[in-house]
């Protein structure tokens, strides 16, 4: 069986917008890694330091969808917001 080469096929801006959103919010997850791992290496009781993780995963998470659905992409100018 061959593939029809017409058909629909994964777009390769899909894969792009993906690596794109990925190296711009990879700084912030490792940063706040970091963070956490220093604290835990200072001796912080491990309850606190965890706090740090979530807020810094789900901040992570929500750049991630911004930019991956081109939030930075926009048009701007007068007029309406939708």
């Amino acid at each position: 069986m061959s593939r029809d080469p017409s058909g629909p096929s994964v777009a390769t801006d899909d894969a792009g917008d993906r690596r794109r959103a990925a190296r711009y919010v990879l700084p912030l997850l490792a940063i706040g890694v970091a963070n956490l791992v220093l604290l835990l290496r200072w001796g912080l009781d491990p309850l606190w330091a965890f706090a740090i993780l979530p807020p810094t995963v789900f901040l992570s998470g929500i750049g991630w969808i911004a930019f991956r659905y081109g939030f930075d992409e926009r048009p701007t100018g007068s007029g309406s917001n939708r």
